[in-house]
């Protein structure tokens, strides 16, 4: 009875879809966050350099 359940947490068509560890998603994020503030803070940030 329990296998039952587990089974149908997920719709049918993505059981067979291999999801990804959280770990990269949160890794992912953080490069995305540090990419984005590095290209909106690009003149900020070379400033310092001079």
């Amino acid at each position: 009875m329990s296998e039952d359940k587990n089974e149908q947490l997920r719709p049918s068509k993505m059981r067979g879809v291999a999801f990804p560890k959280a770990k990269y998603g949160v890794i992912l994020a953080i490069i995305l966050i540090i990419l984005v503030n590095f290209i909106y803070y690009k003149e900020t940030i070379f400033s310092f350099f001079k």
